[in-house]
């Protein structure tokens, strides 16, 4: 099971992590150890990429890869301290808004930041193939 916050700003963007291995563009997180909760996984994962302590907020969608079986959780977060720093898993960082996801990130993982913003809507449940939802 892997976690990913949505870290949003005072003006409703998310922060995004360009990965180092890959390139691609996505909300911080990782895969939970078994011996951590989901939040402190959650915390660990997004502090790991980006050097922020964040407080986790409402599960805003639950997002499983069909093709490798991996399941997701995606919270919204906000910071509460720390300093954005380069990372062996993050080599850049931008704040973008909602209309800048779809030329910059993959379907799959544009949704999860668009669930996110979604105030007080019941978490989303979405099926994705690494790419594009299904």
């Amino acid at each position: 099971m892997s976690v990913a916050g949505v870290v949003l700003d005072d003006r409703k963007r998310a922060l995004l992590v360009q990965r180092r291995d890959n390139g691609h563009w996505e909300p911080p997180g990782g895969v939970l150890e078994l011996d951590e909760t989901v939040h402190e996984g959650l915390r660990r994962e997004v502090r790991e990429e980006t050097g922020l302590e964040v407080e986790p907020g409402p599960l805003t969608g639950v997002y499983k890869n069909m093709a490798r079986g991996i399941v997701a959780l995606v919270f919204r977060c906000r910071a509460t301290g720390g300093r954005l720093v380069e990372t062996g898993e993050a080599k850049d960082f931008r704040w973008a808004s909602v209309d800048e996801l779809d030329g910059l990130m993959d379907e799959a993982f544009a949704i999860r930041v668009r669930d996110a913003l979604r105030d007080g809507a019941e978490p989303a449940v979405r099926e994705h193939d690494g790419v594009r939802l299904l």
